[in-house]
């Protein structure tokens, strides 16, 4: 008997770890439910995952989202950028999900990072990590992305993702631009950003702080002028909306099979591809290309002649 009670004792603890992490592999968060320190949240098709990662050497611990399936480091996207986690394996630290709908990062009980939602009446708020790698807070049942109550996709970081927006909300002067890592240990943000700048005519500029580096120019209807290299790709399509309420340009991906991002680094923005075969990510396009890319480089008027280069 006392063997059988043992046994039962063990099962029962199996079956109640096998349950923990299955909830903990959950897509989203409810007003009863947390995740802190090894837990995670996992969108809804495996792709997208949501935890807590130290990058590189650092000390420092960070509220993230990453590509769940692909081996090397590849955060997409960091809550407390200006507010780490200090240690890695003796702090208590805590997301939850408040009735106010507003996620709630605690380091000890301390406030470490919150989102604050818009005016929209909240109702049975619910927060899911989609598939698309958007962490969003909505009430619960709404299908209708203008209606969510916060989205991470409204705070970029380094990373351009399918179906994100980079422009400007021109209702609340609110940016959507990515600003560079200070280093690959250090997701604060750093000097380089890119985003829209509005002139008489818009466009996009990669800035070092207030310094204007490169322009991909005006869209032309097919592509901007400095890239025309889009109208032949393959596997992605641009897209550009100008209204009265928001500017910005997003882009989507043809093949279902291919995952791409652009990230803005300390001096160059790339567009990776995953390569499965070798497994890591393959560099599709640096901008700038070239020196001649620079701005203002010859001056209004001038011609920048790459191979006479000095």
């Amino acid at each position: 008997m006392e063997i059988l009670g043992f046994m039962i004792i063990i099962v029962s603890y199996i079956l109640l770890v096998y349950s923990i992490k299955f909830s903990i592999a959950a897509d989203s968060l409810g007003l009863s439910q947390s995740i802190s320190n090894n837990n995670t949240l996992v969108s809804k098709s495996g792709r997208f995952e949501l935890g807590f990662f130290t990058p590189g050497n650092s000390n420092k611990t960070y509220l993230g989202i990453w590509y769940k399936n692909i081996p090397v480091q590849n955060i997409v996207w960091v809550a407390n950028r200006l507010n780490p986690i200090n240690g890695t394996s003796n702090s208590n630290y805590i997301l939850q999900l408040n009735s106010t709908g507003n996620l709630v990062l605690t380091q000890n009980s301390s406030f470490v990072w919150y989102t604050t939602t818009n005016q929209k009446q909240v109702h049975n708020p619910v927060a899911v990590l989609l598939d698309s790698g958007n962490l969003v807070v909505k009430n619960e049942g709404e299908t209708n992305q203008e209606e969510y109550l916060w989205q991470s996709f409204d705070y970029p970081s380094d990373t351009f993702l399918e179906g994100m927006k980079l422009g400007r909300n021109l209702r609340n002067g609110h940016d959507w631009k990515l600003t560079s890592w200070k280093s690959p240990e250090d997701p604060s943000i750093g000097d380089v950003s890119w985003g829209l700048v509005l002139n008489d005519y818009p466009e996009y500029y990669m800035m070092n702080g207030s310094e204007k580096v490169f322009r991909i120019g005006p869209w032309n209807g097919l592509h901007f002028s400095a890239l025309p290299e889009q109208v032949s790709n393959s596997f992605l399509h641009y897209e550009i909306v100008s209204n009265n309420d928001e500017i910005f340009y997003s882009y989507s991906i043809k093949i279902n099979t291919v995952i791409s991002k652009v990230v803005v680094e300390q001096t160059k923005q790339h567009r990776y591809v995953w390569d499965e075969q070798e497994h890591n990510w393959r560099t599709y396009v640096t901008l700038p290309k070239d020196f001649c890319d620079t701005y203002g480089l010859c001056g209004p008027y001038g011609n920048c002649i790459i191979t006479h280069q000095q």
